[in-house]
C-alpha cells in the first residue's frame, strides 16, 4: 500500500473505530514524549513545541475531516500532522532535519506539510493560518467542490488582527470554513485570563454572525461530533463556525520551559481528565477494548516510533545547499 493510500485508510479507520482513535492519541503522546527527550539529548536542533495533553483535539478533528479538506495549524503541529495521517517517520525526520523529512529537512519542527493528507504548511507566525484557511475555502467555493477548510489556532491568536479579518471575511462570503481555537489555557507564558477579557473565545462568534460552540477538548468523541457538525454546515453552504476546544498542554511552551508560572495544583486537576487515560478506561468499560488489546496497541506504537527514530537517525542530514533546490527563478 502506498503512503498516500495508507494515510487515507488510517483516516477512514478513525471515523469508524474507537480503538483506532485510542491508538492515534497514544501515538501522539509517545511521539511527543520522545521528541522532548531527544531535544535534551541533543538530537533535535532548533526549537520544539509539543502537545502532550491535547491529543483528543488532533484526533477528533482528523476523524471528522476528509483527506481532501485543507487544514492549517500552528507551530505546535506534530499531533495534527500525525492524526491527519503523516507517518511518524516523515514527521520525526523533518524535526531532526533529515532529507527524508516531509519537506526535506528544511522546515524542522515548526514547518510541517503534507498535501496528500490536506495539511498546508504549519505556521510559526501566530494566527497566520486563519486567513490562509479562508483563502483555501474561497478556492473550494469558486471551484464548486464540497471541500472545506479548517483553521486550527491557539487562544493567543484570538486577540490579533488576522482572527478578526479571517472570520469576518468568511462570514461575509459564507465560506466553507471551520475555525477551531485550541484553547490550552496559555498563550506562550501568559494565562488566558490575563490577556483575554471574555471567558469563552467561542462567544466572539456572535460578532461575525456565525455559530460558536465551546467543546470539551479532553473527549475525542465529543470533538469529532462538534467538528463533523460544523463541517456539514460548511459543506451545505451555510457558512463558517467557530469552535473552542478547551484543553491543556502538559509541557511548557517550548524547549526547556518547565512552566513555573502555573498555579499549584492546576496541572493535577487537568490530568485527572487526561484524554488518553480516560478514553482507555471508557473503551474497556464499554467492551470496545480489553486490557490485553490496549497493551498490544501501546507496544505496537512504541515499536513504531522506535523504528522511525532509528531510520530517521540513519538518514542524511539536510545541508545548506539543499535550501536552494526546488527554487524556480523567472
Amino acid at each position: 500500500m502506498s503512503g498516500a493510500n495508507a494515510s487515507l485508510d488510517r483516516r477512514l479507520h478513525l471515523k469508524s473505530s474507537r480503538p483506532a482513535r485510542y491508538e492515534a492519541m497514544f501515538e501522539i503522546r509517545a511521539f511527543e514524549d520522545r521528541v522532548q527527550a531527544m531535544f535534551f539529548e541533543g538530537l533535535v536542533h532548533g526549537t520544539t513545541h509539543t502537545c502532550q495533553g491535547q491529543e483528543a483535539v488532533s484526533v477528533g478533528i482528523a476523524a471528522a475531516a476528509r483527506p481532501t479538506d485543507k487544514v492549517t495549524c500552528t507551530y505546535r503541529g506534530h499531533g495534527h500532522a500525525l492524526a491527519l495521517g503523516m507517518p511518524p517517520l516523515t514527521v520525526l525526520a523533518e524535526i531532526m532535519g533529515r532529507r527524508i523529512g516531509s519537506v526535506g529537512g528544511l522546515g524542522g519542527s515548526m514547518h510541517l506539510c503534507d498535501m496528500s493528507v490536506g495539511l498546508l504548511p504549519t505556521f510559526a507566525i501566530v494566527g497566520a493560518g486563519i486567513p490562509v484557511a479562508a483563502g483555501a475555502a474561497v478556492t473550494a467555493q469558486v471551484k464548486g467542490t464540497d471541500g472545506a477548510a479548517i483553521a486550527i489556532f491557539g487562544d493567543g491568536a484570538a486577540n490579533i488582527g488576522a482572527f478578526h479579518e479571517g472570520l469576518n471575511l468568511a462570514a461575509i462570503w459564507k465560506l466553507p470554513a471551520v475555525f477551531i481555537c485550541e484553547n490550552n489555557q496559555y498563550g506562550e507564558y501568559s494565562a488566558i485570563h490575563l490577556t483575554t477579557p471574555v471567558e469563552n473565545i467561542a462567544d466572539r462568534a456572535a460578532s461575525y454572525g456565525m455559530p460558536g460552540e465551546v467543546v470539551d477538548g479532553q473527549d475525542v468523541d465529543t470533538v469529532e461530533a462538534a467538528v463533523a457538525g460544523a463541517l456539514a454546515r460548511a459543506r451545505a453552504g451555510e457558512g463558517p463556525s467557530l469552535l473552542e476546544m478547551k484543553t491543556y498542554r502538559y509541557a511548557g511552551h517550548s524547549r526547556a520551559d518547565t512552566a513555573p508560572y502555573r498555579p499549584e495544583g492546576e496541572f493535577d486537576r487537568w490530568y485527572e481528565r487526561d484524554p488518553i487515560n480516560t478514553y482507555r478506561r471508557r473503551l474497556i468499560d464499554d467492551g470496545d477494548l480489553t486490557e490485553e488489546e490496549a497493551g498490544r496497541i501501546e507496544a505496537r506504537v512504541t515499536a513504531r516510533i522506535a523504528e522511525a527514530e532509528a531510520e530517521a537517525s540513519a538518514a542524511d542530514q539536510a545541508t545548506v545547499e539543499d535550501m536552494f533546490t526546488n527554487i524556480h527563478a523567472p
